[in-house]
């Protein structure tokens, strides 16, 4: 059970909305988080980077992502059945190094539609003291829905200084690295991964408001964008923002603007428009069919926010021509959850696609819309067996957001343990502990007997 002293307030979620970024910090004593950097230490010298295995080689880093201040900040932003990822990396930044480039992370290689609405998480865990000169991580405030580059990089980038025990909590898409180590020591970062299982119906902080207090930043360019996430967040169907007088009901004004060159620009449209009803979907349409790929995106963003006016022309891209279209209409269906039930049907017609692009996207909107499960999960199940290994992941993690209605996916689940892409085994072992029946959970206990690592062995000690 969450406590719920240690929800955000109104305040902190509009830092992270806007920010990007949270910080926490732990009260373990400080003995606790040296015997976690001894531990890691040995293992990497040992064995080399643990990668995936850090957890079962160094158990007592659960207890940080257990604790009421990280499971009350991760409830906030992600809903109390958020899971943790079956990724994880323990970050080393050596003595002297010259950091890293500025970057967002990649879905493991695989070209993904980044969600502006917060769905994952990263954790980042220091079991020691992080100051400038021993290499902290630094981030960009305010770029996790930007794709281009920030101007001026290293001087907008903070680094998140801190104590043993600090957690920054960052959205998946925010620009970060790591910044030069100075010092003589090594410097770790644990990097865990979050995810959102359920679309949100109500907000999961403290007494959660209304409407975004945008205060003065109402004409802030992302402004619009920010009042959507909190809408989105609280469970809103609609807008609650207080429309401020900079031009943004001029239809044609943002009609300009949706094609433009600039990003912030095209983004202030696309989320401007679905404030304006059914008469900003043709607009938004228009800047789907657009000639430019980054136009089509921006366009895709704002879509999914106009809601149900905008369901007919986007089922009717389901069919265009253009495979981008008819990946980010999916995508954007499926950024409208529960609403776009009756989309559905079309888009279960295209697990047979023959763009990759496409298949991903349907994948993914299929788990956030969470309806219709007898259309829905037999396929997914037939996306299973994709040969693309991010449709078949993102297949195990919808058929988890499914629950017990999932149940007839546990076969096929149950081969996903032994697929050769980890996260397609994870997100089936996510998938079958979701599921719950005895079937399933079966499954999940042969798959501990079978492959549990044993932390204590190593190539010195075999016995």
């Amino acid at each position: 059970m969450t406590d719920q002293k240690c929800l955000f307030d109104n305040e902190t979620m509009k830092q992270f909305i806007t920010n990007g970024f949270t910080v926490v910090k732990t009260d373990f004593p400080g003995e606790f988080h040296d015997e976690i950097y001894r531990r890691t230490s040995e293992a990497i010298a040992r064995e080399g980077n643990p990668g995936n295995n850090l957890l079962p080689m160094v158990p007592q880093i659960q207890q940080i992502y257990d604790h009421p201040k990280v499971k009350g900040a991760l409830t906030s932003i992600l809903g109390p059945d958020y899971i943790m990822h079956s990724h994880r990396h323990p970050h080393v930044n050596a003595p002297e190094s010259i950091g890293g480039r500025w970057h967002k992370d990649s879905y493991w290689g695989y070209k993904k539609m980044r969600d502006h609405h917060p769905r994952w998480v990263m954790a980042m865990y220091y079991p020691q003291d992080v100051t400038v000169e021993n290499g902290p991580t630094g981030v960009i405030p305010g770029t996790q829905y930007f794709e281009t580059r920030p101007e001026n990089e290293d001087a907008a980038g903070i680094p998140m200084t801190g104590e043993a025990g600090s957690l920054i909590i960052i959205h998946f898409d925010l620009w970060h690295r790591a910044y030069p180590n100075l010092s003589g020591n090594t410097r770790y970062m644990m990097k865990f991964q979050f995810t959102r299982m359920t679309e949100p119906t109500k907000g999961h902080w403290q007494k959660p408001a209304e409407q975004l207090a945008l205060n003065g930043d109402a004409a802030d360019v992302r402004a619009p964008l920010w009042s959507n996430v909190w809408d989105w967040l609280s469970g809103s169907n609609g807008s609650s923002m207080a429309i401020p007088d900079t031009g943004i009901t001029d239809i044609d004004r943002l009609s300009k603007e949706l094609i433009s060159d600039s990003e912030p620009e095209r983004l202030r449209a696309a989320y401007s428009l679905p404030l304006l009803g059914v008469d900003a979907v043709p607009v938004l349409m228009n800047g789907l069919r657009h000639e430019n790929d980054e136009v089509k995106r921006d366009a895709c963003y704002g879509l999914g926010p106009a809601g149900v006016p905008a369901i007919p022309e986007l089922v009717g891209s389901l069919v265009d021509n253009n495979e981008m279209i008819r990946g980010y209409a999916a995508y954007a269906l499926g950024d409208m959850g529960n609403d776009a039930e009756g989309a559905v049907p079309e888009l279960v017609r295209l697990v047979g696609d023959s763009s990759d692009w496409v298949r991903r996207n349907v994948s993914e909107a299929l788990g956030n819309i969470a309806a219709d499960a007898e259309a829905s999960v037999p396929a997914l199940v037939q996306l299973m067996k994709d040969e693309d290994g991010q449709v078949r992941f993102n297949s195990a993690y919808s058929l988890a957001k499914f629950g017990n209605q999932a149940r007839e996916a546990v076969s096929v689940l149950q081969e996903g343990l032994g697929d050769e892409n980890r996260y397609v085994q994870g997100h089936s072992a996510a998938a079958l502990e979701k599921i719950g029946t005895t079937e399933a959970m079966n499954a999940l206990l042969s798959l501990i007997h079978t492959s549990r690592w044993c932390p204590v062995t190593n190539k010195d000690t075999t016995f």
